[in-house]
């Protein structure tokens, strides 16, 4: 039997057989709303539709909206009356001004919960403060809540990074929206100790929190993980090293074509679960896949 969240069920197949789908498993609401937001303006405006950079992190969804006519650019266009999409990650403002300049109709996809963080630095950079960052240099949010921070950002992806900073007078504490919240927790115990005068923010949102405590959940029974997820989406590799460090195997996958399943039958709990980029449609079929070989 499958049951989607971590109660545990009696086996289908055989059985000790049972497979366990994290109820966070999937979309979550920044997602949803910029694929929906894209599939609407699809509807509204007359083609070409671009996103600024890949809307998320998934590239069977963006395979969709390629199919409907949206198409990707990493560069500031010339004056347009096409419609651009700031993609689910932000951008920095000076991007958004530019964008703004040249397209006819410009959409902000951003997820609600990175525009927050992005008004906690602005409004703080405003007032001379330094903005620590908790995050992965090089991801698109960090990317564009460093812009917020006139040019008195720093990231930082390690204790070791942290501690190697200068000591500033003001400074606030930040993370990444998708951050693993272990290491935050010891970002905020070293600020406590090194750093006191630092204001603190607990900007990762919910979706991420619950996702991460869920898996945490699932590795009390389980004895594999399968993760399902864009590789180079950030939320979904957290999701892998979290069930990495309860010792069970685990499987990053982005399609069920991926799956061996010679490597997960003789287990008797498999878990699911899936990044916040990854359409229902493909955690379906990796279930499928699974149910069918068994």
């Amino acid at each position: 039997m499958t049951q989607r969240g971590v109660r545990k069920t009696r086996g289908r197949w055989r059985q000790s057989m049972k497979i366990h789908i994290a109820k966070t498993a999937g979309f979550c609401m920044g997602v949803r709303r910029a694929m929906n937001m894209t599939m609407g303006a699809v509807k509204k405006y007359n083609p070409p539709i671009y996103t600024f950079g890949p809307l998320i992190h998934n590239a069977q969804a963006l395979d969709i909206l390629k199919e409907r006519g949206v198409s990707i650019i990493n560069h500031i266009p010339d004056k347009t009356t096409a419609a651009v999409i700031i993609r689910a990650h932000g951008v920095p403002p000076k991007i958004k001004h530019q964008l703004a300049g040249a397209a006819q109709y410009l959409l902000d996809a951003t997820c609600p919960r990175v525009i927050e963080v992005q008004t906690i630095i602005a409004a703080h950079a405003a007032r001379g403060y330094s903005a620590i960052i908790a995050g992965d240099p090089d991801h698109p949010e960090v990317v564009g809540l460093l812009g917020y921070a006139k040019n008195r950002g720093h990231v930082i992806d390690s204790i070791e990074a942290l501690g190697a900073l200068p000591h500033f007078e003001k400074s606030i504490i930040v993370a990444q929206t998708t951050q693993n919240i272990s290491f935050f927790n010891d970002v905020k115990k070293w600020a406590a100790a090194v750093r006191p005068h630092y204001k603190l923010f607990d900007t990762i949102c919910n979706s991420t929190s619950r996702r991460q405590a869920e898996v945490t959940e699932m590795a009390q029974f389980g004895d594999i993980f399968i993760v399902v997820g864009g590789k180079n989406s950030g939320n979904t590799k957290r999701l892998a090293q979290i069930a990495r460090q309860s010792g069970k195997p685990v499987h990053h996958i982005e399609t069920e074509a991926e799956i061996d399943i010679h490597q997960i039958k003789a287990f008797e709990n498999i878990c699911i679960t899936a990044g916040a980029s990854t359409p229902n449609w493909v955690i379906q079929k990796v279930v499928e896949k699974i149910e069918s070989a068994i």
